[in-house]
């Protein structure tokens, strides 16, 4: 290399620093642009919840002080007075039984649905998953009253059974959904390997292609069982007392001569924290199982 071509290589090597120096700035800014929005987004949403966990901490002086008080003394009576009227205690169990048993009986309908849509071609395939996926776009208020009256005919009202068939109806097209892509991103060579070593169908489906789409599967269970714990309508609707669930039971604590802030935002609280827990404890789990089968 002579000491002309060397030259020339250090001057256009000068002439791109300048825009690449831009170009980082840009990007800069606008990584810090993203970067508000998302802490503007995460405020927007996780106020109203700091807010009512504060609440319920308050006395009902300090609840209805004004201007709102920041600094206060934390008390522990609404949680207290919950606890001992033994209403609230009942209603999240039956949250946790109806949660339960919706979100078992969903992956064990869903997740053999999901399989033989994504290996299997048979007649009304199509259909079958579009009317899986149709289920996904009913608004629950138009069907709140025919679940009632069948409801009603069948003996069903305020058991725990009914509100379990009920979810149903939008848990299991959730994990079929959710599934079938996992079921598709698994290569068939395997399982055809599988075959060849004599297994059939359904020992291959249980011992190759659940354990390899189990990540996909606990994402649809942890979903199932949040879309459950907080459904308010049907329960609303099908419930009087004895199947009474937690979201349901906050709400009687507003009542024709006003609202209980306190017993109900302590209650909202009990409702609220075991999902923020749940959710932030396999965050992981949940980025992982969502983003499976997305590549090709």
């Amino acid at each position: 290399m002579t000491l002309a071509d060397a030259a020339q290589r250090v001057t256009r090597a000068e002439r791109r620093t300048p825009a690449r120096s831009a170009r980082r700035r840009r990007l800069s800014g606008g990584a810090l642009l993203e970067l508000v929005a998302l802490l503007a987004v995460a405020v927007a949403l996780l106020a109203p919840v700091v807010w009512m966990v504060i609440t319920s901490f308050k006395t009902t002086n300090d609840t209805f002080a004004v201007p709102p008080k920041v600094f206060f003394t934390p008390t522990l009576e609404h949680y207290q007075a919950i606890i001992r009227d033994g209403t609230v205690p009942r209603a999240l169990l039956n949250s946790v039984i109806v949660a339960v048993a919706s979100t078992l009986l969903a992956i064990g309908l869903g997740v053999p649905a999901a399989y033989a849509l994504a290996r299997f071609d048979f007649r009304g395939k199509r259909d079958l998953w579009f009317w899986f996926i149709s289920n996904r776009f009913l608004l629950p208020i138009a069907v709140a009253l025919p679940f009632y009256l069948l409801g009603r005919n069948l003996g069903m009202l305020d058991t725990h059974l009914a509100l379990v068939l009920v979810y149903l109806t939008f848990n299991v097209p959730l994990v079929v959904w959710l599934c079938v892509d996992q079921f598709r991103g698994i290569t068939r060579d395997i399982e055809e390997a599988a075959y060849v070593d004599g297994l059939g169908v359904y020992a291959a489906f249980r011992r190759i292609a659940l354990p390899l789409a189990a990540p996909g599967i606990v994402v649809a269970a942890i979903l199932c069982f949040i879309f459950s714990w907080n459904e308010f309508l049907f329960a609303l609707v099908l419930t009087r007392d004895s199947a009474k669930t937690a979201p349901v039971e906050a709400a009687n604590f507003m009542t024709g001569f006003g609202v209980r802030w306190g017993p109900m935002m302590a209650t909202g609280t009990l409702i609220v924290l075991p999902i923020i827990i749940f959710a932030g404890v396999l965050s992981k789990r949940l980025v992982k199982g969502l983003t499976m089968g997305a590549g090709k």
